[in-house]
């Protein structure tokens, strides 16, 4: 064959362009794929939006409870701290103090739990208090603990929704072989690559989310030893000034 039947050859055969970026392989996916990373895409949307304000609300937390914690072993009334209770809104202790101030409140009004020595009120009825306080507690970590499991599902099945996008992607893949009989790049380029979009978004659905549920875990660990170190603390001091017999 001649020079110039090899360029009639090349001249007369098609030449295949796939596109194959990202963005086109979305949008040329197939429905099943689609809205497979819509739910991956809002998925984290969530996420991320619920990291943002737990971040906001540890950070004012934290910020409320020194705070509160610096005033409430500085005063010399439990009933003066109790009046400026409300400038402490986003403090945990707080609020536990509160609780249990009002329990201790509720104790002093009852006629059968409280009498007086002098001018000092002298109470019982401990446990009461000490079951308010753990109560108050637990009712703030469960408030801490809130959204979270949108974090661990989104953590923990991300990846395999994923992987059904990638499953589905691939299955195409291999039935537009079956109708073509023919298994060139431009059958298969779009299937598969639709399979790993999925799995990639997937990840980037299920990594910051398993990151961020760590990490608010841990610090809700730290918030309830804070709390019940406080706990502790607020009991030592009302049964040496106020309870008898304990």
């Amino acid at each position: 064959m001649s020079v110039l039947s090899f360029v009639n050859v090349a001249q007369a055969a098609p030449s295949v362009s796939v596109n194959t970026s990202s963005i086109d392989a979305i949008f040329q996916a197939s429905p099943i794929v689609q809205l497979t990373l819509l739910i991956l895409i809002i998925l984290s949307v969530f996420c991320w939006a619920i990291g943002y304000s737990k971040y906001q609300t540890f950070k004012k937390m934290k910020q409320s409870d020194e705070l509160f914690l610096n005033k409430f072993w500085k005063v010399n009334s439990l009933d003066t701290l109790y009046e400026d209770i409300d400038q402490y809104n986003e403090s945990s202790v707080a609020r536990v103090f509160k609780a249990a101030y009002l329990e201790m409140k509720k104790i002093s009004e009852s006629p059968l739990l409280a009498k007086t020595e002098g001018d000092k009120p002298i109470l019982s009825g401990l446990d009461n208090l000490e079951r308010m306080l753990n109560k108050a507690s637990e009712n703030e970590i469960a408030k801490l603990e809130s959204r979270l499991t949108v974090l661990a599902t989104t953590g923990s099945t991300g990846p395999f929704i994923g992987l059904f996008g990638t499953v589905w992607g691939i299955m195409g893949s291999f039935h537009k072989i079956g109708q073509t009989g023919t298994a060139s790049l431009a059958v298969v380029a779009p299937g598969i690559s639709e399979a790993l979009i999925a799995t990639a978004i997937g990840l980037a659905a299920a990594i910051p989310a398993v990151v961020l549920y760590n990490n608010f875990i841990s610090r809700i660990r730290k918030q309830e030893i804070a709390l019940n170190n406080f706990s502790a603390d607020f009991l030592n001091i009302v049964k040496r000034n106020f309870f008898q017999g304990n």
